[in-house]
């Protein structure tokens, strides 16, 4: 009986550090759920991240709930995008009384100014320089070259809070970083085949500036870098203005917009619908643009199967 009860208790004890273990995952928290995904590819199984504006849903806007507050609060880690993205964050961590460290992903991006500094359907024409204004275009990630910084902020934030596994998260980011390589090179590679006079794009909101000075497409828009601010009837007809004389052959509906301002756009312009895109966020995971890398390439298909 007693080496019954002994055999028991050193099983116990041997499986012990496991389920310990399986209990001290670092718990992240993501802002919305592109950065939650760069934080899973780094984090890998050590990381438990939870994103507090999920798939298909508009971050610009977002109004936190109770249940946000409790989880920034029980988090040992929270990552936001900043350069104003998330106008709400702020107040949601004071709010939630929390003590994890806050990591800003996009720290040390150069920027590029947002079109509240301009007028709507700025044509990003430009390079990435570093934005003077007050009001720098947030949507960094639409540069893989920034969507790297990311990464390597994550991993060292990561490493910060956890620095027994640091090498872990080193050896995650530098994997993925491969990834983003790849990414990179099939988008430049996919792009080329663009005539340079088919180079035009509507979308939703002003939220492709990255991809425009790092890729070379124009991109032009009725809203500006915020779905917070409303296209009025003067943006939408010097859009389609825009649209004949330049003979811009698509608009895009992003994944977290209304269709119907970009569809009577289409309608009163002539221009094809191209496929949805997605701009602010991952779709869920049964879409077709569940993980950043899936994301790029949706888009990069859908740009291509439109303007080619």
């Amino acid at each position: 009986m007693r080496r019954g009860l002994l055999k028991v208790l050193l099983m116990l004890a041997v499986l012990a550090p496991g389920t310990a273990a399986a209990e001290t995952k670092i718990k992240a928290v993501a802002t919305f759920s592109i950065l939650a995904d760069l934080v899973a590819q780094v984090g890998g199984e050590r990381v438990a991240v939870t994103s507090l504006v999920g798939p298909d849903a508009d971050a610009h806007g977002y109004s936190p709930t109770p249940g946000d507050a409790r989880r920034v609060a029980e988090a040992d880690l929270v990552v936001v995008n900043g350069l104003g993205f998330e106008g709400w964050i702020e107040r949601l961590i004071r709010a939630s009384g929390t003590k994890a460290p806050v990591v800003t992903a996009s720290r040390g991006v150069a920027t590029i100014p947002g079109s509240e500094d301009h007028d709507h359907g700025h044509d990003h024409s430009h390079g990435p320089d570093s934005a003077d204004g007050a009001h720098p275009d947030p949507h960094a990630w639409q540069s893989v070259a920034n969507a790297k910084v990311y990464v390597a902020n994550i991993r060292d934030a990561l490493a910060k809070a956890d620095p027994a596994h640091a090498a872990d998260y080193a050896a995650n980011a530098a994997a993925y970083t491969g990834q983003l390589d790849v990414l990179e090179a099939e988008i430049r590679t996919g792009l080329a085949a663009i005539p340079e006079a088919q180079r035009r794009i509507i979308t939703t909101h002003d939220s492709f500036g990255y991809y425009a000075a790092t890729y070379g497409l124009r991109f032009l828009a009725p809203q500006g870098i915020s779905t917070n601010s409303e296209a009025g009837p003067k943006d939408v007809a010097r859009i389609i203005r825009q649209i004949r004389r330049d003979k811009v052959p698509a608009v895009f509906v992003e994944s977290i917009a209304d269709p119907r301002l970009m569809q009577q756009i289409a309608r009163e312009s002539g221009a094809r619908v191209g496929a949805r895109i997605f701009s602010d966020a991952l779709s869920r995971p049964d879409g077709p643009a569940p993980t950043y890398l899936e994301m790029m390439r949706a888009n990069l298909k859908a740009f291509r199967d439109a303007l080619i």
